[in-house]
């Protein structure tokens, strides 16, 4: 194989999964990222004592991870630790229904059982669907390029497609739901997966119900250290592999000389390379990149997924009834929705996420004290007053949790940080702040997505959230493999 420079623009969890990869394969790596860290939405910080993972928080599928430190020939040990979750979300309703999920499937179906009386054979069957939809869907879609025809002459594909029913692609999540549990409460709880790629259970289809696999079947897990020790375990990884970072470097244009990539424009100065990965949301690229308006334009065409206000919150006290992962469920779930997507406001009463890591190790908050991590589902910015809604919201969120966990948390409140949609956009040029690229409001959305090469340009590449297969962690892992492959192939080509 012919070796050759590569340049990464970000360094992103797909950024850097894919210049390990590449650095693998012989090439020389560049990684060219504009803030001062590596990891993305993956990021960290510390305030008066206490630690807060910045982005996601959520840990699935670590063999995403372990596979790229065997590929790389080093111990994951000397790098990274986790542990398994033993309940993967604690749920909190209006009604004063508490749930327990735990990822222990028996004790699942029990606690499912006694708290809504939905009968245990019926989440192992949902748990089962998932499952099949999962590993053979998932299998294919979710791992190679839709965009290739190699894939779709692929043995697997018929019976992936044979997996997926009508009321998979035909029903909304929350209609294809509602043909399985009959208490509101626990089709609530399998609505909830749409929102893990930014997505309206109302709108999305039940083909969605494969997520569940990852959480509740696969295993939630916790990074010892916090969510920003997977981005530092592939940094570390990345440069033990010869990968070059500049930080404080954003490139400001990706040189195409007859529709061929050579190489990026950074600090006005032109760097040559043969090929070039985007992580950069896909919109930023053709807009700003490669001065496309017309592509970018047609990106636009799809909805884009919600985005996201977050209190960080150091809380004065501990609260043994909650557990790493917590969701205080709205009383109107379908209006919550509406009013993100449609209105694109926030709702009265809002879904309330919180991740609290001292819940897993000490050193993430001062002894006796919890941190919070506090996310509202959001919609995408179309020049809201972000200022009045996060106030307005502040207190709804607080009168809340106040109310359901018998405590005034206002009073316990000792340091505080924001995050909103202006924000997010602009510390990871996610375009409109959205935190997963597209949604995937329409049955079609998996295959309007961008795919991980374009047509206009050889040498030119896309990973990352905003490109196939989708946003979160384990999805940005796949679209770096996919790269990589494509990559690969394309050298083999051009050698013959």
């Amino acid at each position: 194989m012919s070796h050759k420079k590569a340049i990464i623009i970000g360094s992103g969890i797909g950024g850097m999964a894919v210049a390990i990869r590449l650095a693998v394969q012989g090439h020389t790596v560049e990684v060219y990222e504009k803030n001062n860290y590596p990891g993305g939405k993956i990021a960290a910080f510390e305030k008066d004592g206490f630690h807060f993972d910045a982005g996601p928080s959520l840990f699935t599928q670590p063999q995403n991870i372990e596979e790229l430190f065997e590929l790389a020939g080093e111990s994951i040990a000397d790098y990274f630790a986790y542990k398994t979750v033993d309940i993967a979300c604690k749920y909190f309703y209006a009604n004063g229904k508490i749930i327990n999920a735990y990822t222990n499937a028996s004790l699942y179906t029990k606690e499912l059982k006694e708290q809504l009386n939905e009968q245990p054979e019926v989440l192992m069957g949902y748990l089962k669907q998932s499952e099949k939809l999962y590993e053979n869907v998932g299998g294919i879609f979710l791992n190679h390029s839709l965009h290739k025809r190699k894939t779709w002459l692929n043995k697997r594909v018929i019976k992936a497609l044979a997996t997926v029913k009508y009321h998979h692609l035909f029903k909304s999540l929350h209609q294809y739901n509602k043909t399985k549990f009959t208490s509101p409460e626990a089709i609530q709880i399998f609505n909830r997966y749409a929102t893990y790629n930014g997505s309206d259970p109302y709108k999305a289809p039940g083909l969605l119900s494969l997520i569940p696999h990852l959480e509740q079947t696969q295993g939630t897990f916790y990074p010892k250290g916090g969510m920003v020790n997977i981005s530092n375990a592939l940094y570390l990884l990345a440069k033990a592999k010869g990968v070059q970072f500049h930080f404080d470097s954003p490139v400001e244009k990706i040189i195409n000389h007859q529709g061929r990539v050579r190489g990026v424009v950074v600090n006005k100065e032109n760097i040559t390379a043969d090929l070039v990965v985007s992580n950069a949301d896909a919109y930023f690229t053709y807009k700003n990149l490669l001065n496309n308006d017309h592509k970018a334009k047609r990106i636009l065409n799809q909805e884009r997924s919600s985005s996201a206000i977050i209190f960080y919150w150091g809380i004065k006290k501990e609260f043994p009834a909650l557990e790493l992962h917590n969701i205080f469920f709205s009383s109107d779930y379908k209006n919550e929705f509406d009013c993100i997507f449609n209105k694109k406001l926030l709702s009265a009463d809002p879904t309330i996420y919180i991740n609290i890591t001292s819940k897993m190790e000490t050193g993430q908050a001062p002894a006796g004290k919890e941190n919070w991590f506090v996310m509202v589902n959001a919609p995408a910015n179309i020049g809201q007053n972000w200022d009045i809604m996060k106030q307005q919201l502040r207190s709804a969120v607080i009168k809340k949790l106040s109310t359901q966990l018998g405590e005034d948390i206002e009073l316990l409140i000792e340091t505080e940080h924001t995050l909103d949609p202006l924000m997010i956009e602009e510390q990871t040029a996610s375009y409109m702040g959205s935190l997963y690229g597209t949604s995937s409001n329409s049955k079609l959305a998996a295959f309007l997505r961008h795919p991980n090469f374009t047509g206009i340009i050889k040498g030119l590449y896309f990973c990352g959230g905003s490109v196939h297969p989708g946003g979160g962690i384990p999805l940005c892992l796949k679209s770096a493999k996919i790269v990589s492959e494509l990559i690969a192939t394309d050298n083999k080509k051009a050698k013959h």
